[in-house]
């Protein structure tokens, strides 16, 4: 179990498929740097995760899924959210 920003997160278990050289290799590795299969393979997923995740985005709601976007036209896009939302009456939505 781990602290989380959502709170404890427990180890989760699960089957998964590789191939036998793979894992033979694996469990071999492991055993030669005196750790266990589990915590062998917890490492290089968790080294192969960071390595190929995006950077953390600083942005969020519909930019972040708009990243890519000319910052330009992201401007462009603000101003109409924002003019749209200034015509709306909270008075309407009780």
């Amino acid at each position: 179990m781990s602290d989380h920003k959502y709170g404890k997160i427990h180890l989760v278990k699960t089957t998964i498929e590789i191939p036998d050289e793979l894992f033979r290799k694996s469990k071999a590795t492991a055993e030669s740097r005196g750790e266990t299969l589990h915590e062998f393979i917890a490492e290089v997923l968790t080294a192969r995760v960071a390595s190929t995740s995006p950077p953390p985005s600083d942005s969020s709601g519909w930019r972040s899924v708009f990243g890519l976007a000319d910052p330009e036209e992201v401007k462009l896009v603000d101003a109409v959210i924002d003019a749209e939302l200034e015509q709306v009456d909270p008075a309407d939505w009780r």
